[in-house]
């Protein structure tokens, strides 16, 4: 054994290149606890720690009288011991091999360690690579966590050793791979075919999975018949699927596949599993603004709009009644096969109070609430289970004024009277005038068109007088008719006056009065009286010449006699 040593030491004297820096090789002499003793063909030995020769599983796979490869750092460190590194050599050899892999477009193997922006690092025996994420998979996908912590094969695309930057591809390798499978796979792919492949990656809109050199793309939409919001609720990476190609552009390279197509779709004959107006349990899938969806059957789910909800509350969120996964019972609206809807209902469930107002009232009963809200067209009063009644402006009161509205407040409790009742319509009309008397509508009744009646005047402008009729009915007498009458009544506030009605109009509620129209029937009394007595005149002198004809002819027949 010594002899071979001193001839190995002699070899390697002859051979070794004294510089800094340079890769020398050494033979093992010793291995102590904590270092390695190795004659690298100096004067002296040289020391290495022996946790430079660990292998990547922990294991000292090391003898003396090995050779090995080693980095001189300093053939005479000042205390006259030569300096030498492990690390460093192999980190020389690695780039080295690196260098072979770039030349000569070869394999290179490394551990993919972590996630950086843009792309993956990995490690090549110490030496920090780069993977860009567009070069990871075949189809560039944004989810690769998958790979970290994986042994992969790549081919170097880009090196520079001065700025230790190394760019590594693995997409390169797996086309390469692939290539052969893929004809042939290619060449017997057809649509309608049903295949095994193996899950590569997720990502929010479907999955990747590869045939065997071809990857293909799972939609999310093509998992499940029922609604999943991720693919990884239904499949997982690596898992082995039978899947059925339902597209196939062999002239761009691109398959579609499904999984829920290798199962009968559940909405064929849908309309005769839910008729109409039955109730079917039901869990919630998700949740909207306009209402939530839920699946009546694996694959099969209805909308319940946010107007099925609740009876009275028709803006209410779907979160304030259910949540997500909740079992609730629900009753079948519509069924829409073609379409692949379903409408839904909740409140159907529950008891209808528009109904119930309708068997418990009837036209003309009174009720009372408290305003709920008041618009520019009515007040809204809550009537008995929580329903709403609506008083119209016009309902309010006989006058219809401003005033009247402005009187009334929210939360103030009103009584109202019944005048109609649509629940079919959901619509109850109140009315709040109709259970008070109607000044007005009185008065016309009593008064008719060219009644005579006493007012007062209130006040007058250049085309009117106001007059007042009744505590609560005015009316107007046109400035023209004053002036065209024979009246001298003065106008002053308070002064009476008698008139003649001209008018009314009930949908103004204003009585047009007129002091032409009075003289006017004076004039045509006068006339009718004056025509009484002049027949009455002449009645009388036809009776007084009868009577003295007939007296004279009794007279001459006395004489006769």
């Amino acid at each position: 054994m010594a002899a071979s040593f001193e001839q190995l030491l002699d070899e390697n004297l002859s051979t070794v290149i004294m510089k800094q820096g340079s890769l020398v090789t050494g033979i093992v002499i010793d291995i102590l606890d904590n270092h390695v003793v190795v004659h690298v063909g100096l004067k002296s030995e040289a020391v290495v720690p022996v946790s430079e020769f660990y292998n990547e599983s922990g294991e000292l796979e090391l003898e003396v009288g090995d050779e090995v490869q080693l980095t001189l750092e300093a053939i005479e460190d000042g205390h006259g011991n030569t300096r030498v590194s492990r690390e460093k050599a192999i980190k020389q050899e690695v780039w080295k091999r690196i260098e072979d892999c770039l030349a000569q477009d070869s394999i290179l193997k490394g551990l993919i360690t972590g996630s950086v922006k843009g792309g993956m690092t990995v490690d090549v025996q110490g030496i920090k690579a780069f993977l860009p994420g567009s070069l990871a998979e075949v189809i560039p996908t944004k989810d690769l966590e998958h790979l970290v912590g994986n042994y992969e094969e790549f081919k170097v695309i880009k090196l520079d050793k001065d700025k230790n930057n190394v760019v590594l591809s693995r997409k390169a390798v797996l086309q390469e791979v692939n290539s052969e499978e893929r004809e042939k796979l290619l060449a017997t792919l057809a649509e309608g075919q049903v295949v095994k492949g193996v899950v590569k990656n997720l990502t929010d809109y479907g999955a990747f999975v590869d045939l065997g050199g071809i990857d293909g793309l799972l939609h999310i939409t093509d998992i499940s018949w029922s609604r999943i919001n991720h693919p990884s609720e239904a499949i997982k990476i690596g898992e082995q699927l039978d899947v059925k190609v339902i597209k196939y552009d062999a002239e761009e390279k691109k398959v579609s596949l499904g999984i829920k197509q290798l199962i009968d779709d559940p909405w064929v004959g849908i309309e005769s599993k839910f008729p109409l107006n039955t109730s079917v349990m039901a869990s919630v899938t998700n949740l909207t603004d306009y209402g939530f969806f839920a699946e009546i059957e694996q694959g099969v789910e209805g909308l319940v709009h946010v107007s099925e909800i609740d009876w009275t509350n028709k803006n209410i969120h779907p979160s304030k009644v259910v949540q997500l996964k909740d079992q609730v019972e629900v009753m079948i609206l519509e069924v829409d096969e073609e379409k692949r809807r379903i409408s839904l209902g909740l409140k159907q469930l529950t008891e209808n109070p528009w109904q119930v107002f309708e068997h418990t009232h009837k036209e003309g009963d009174k009720v009372s609430g408290a305003i709920k809200s008041i618009t520019d067209f009515g007040v809204f009063i809550e009537l008995q289970g929580g329903i709403d009644g609506l008083v119209h402006l016009s309902d309010i009161s006989w006058d219809e004024s401003e005033e009247s509205v402005r009187s009334l407040n929210k939360g103030d409790v009103v009584e109202a009277l019944v005048l109609s009742i649509e629940a079919d319509r959901e619509r109850i009309s109140l009315g709040m005038k109709q259970l008070v008397s109607d000044s007005f509508g009185d008065f016309a009744e009593a008064n008719k068109k060219g009644s005579r009646v006493n007012a007062i005047i209130l006040g007058a402008s250049d085309d009117r007088i106001d007059l007042k009729l009744t505590e609560d009915v005015k009316g107007y007498l046109p400035m023209k008719d004053y002036t065209n009458s024979m009246s001298e009544t003065p106008i002053e506030e308070g002064a009476e006056i008698e008139v003649v009605i001209a008018n009314i109009n009930r949908k103004d509620r204003e009585v047009i009065l007129s002091l032409r129209a009075l003289e006017k029937q004076e004039e045509k009394s006068a006339l009718k009286d004056n025509a009484l007595k002049n027949k009455e005149i002449e009645d009388a002198t036809k009776s007084n010449i009868g009577d003295l004809i007939k007296a004279e002819m009794k007279d001459s027949k006395s004489e006769d006699e």
